[in-house]
């Protein structure tokens, strides 16, 4: 552990993370389990540094076992990058995928809400969208 221990109030303001998900992230150990003091979880700078890590990769969308990948190849101090660039080249495919479907979906329900807007149709066509058989 580092040198000034840590509360788990302290954790989750000094990282903008939830008390609940620091939690879950220990169950799922992605953070270590904290050093006890009586019936108060104790953390240090390296635990900050890792919640920071995890919450900054939870943003850029990285799923839990992207993170626990990435946080597995920045322990083992290799300066070998090849590894987190496949790590992170697959979740770009994952996020161009995803945007592909996005302009999909923007372009059903921009005809739908203008189908709307003329009111033209005895049905709302939103609902008949929703409803038709694919």
């Amino acid at each position: 552990m580092g040198m000034r221990p840590v509360l788990i109030g302290d954790l989750a303001l000094q990282t903008g993370c939830n008390i609940e998900t620091i939690r879950y992230y220990e169950r799922i150990a992605l953070l270590p389990k904290a050093l006890r003091r009586g019936r108060y979880r104790v953390y240090d700078t390296t635990d900050i540094a890792r919640v920071r890590f995890i919450r900054r990769a939870r943003e850029l969308g990285f799923s839990i076992d992207d993170i626990r990948a990435l946080i597995r190849l920045s322990e083992s101090g290799q300066t070998e990058c090849n590894e987190a660039r496949n790590v992170a080249a697959i979740h770009l495919a994952r996020i161009h995928a995803r945007i592909a479907d996005l302009k999909q979906i923007k372009r059903v329900l921009t005809q739908t809400v203008k189908s709307c807007d003329a009111g033209l149709y005895e049905r709302c066509p939103l609902i008949e969208a929703l409803s038709a058989s694919q």
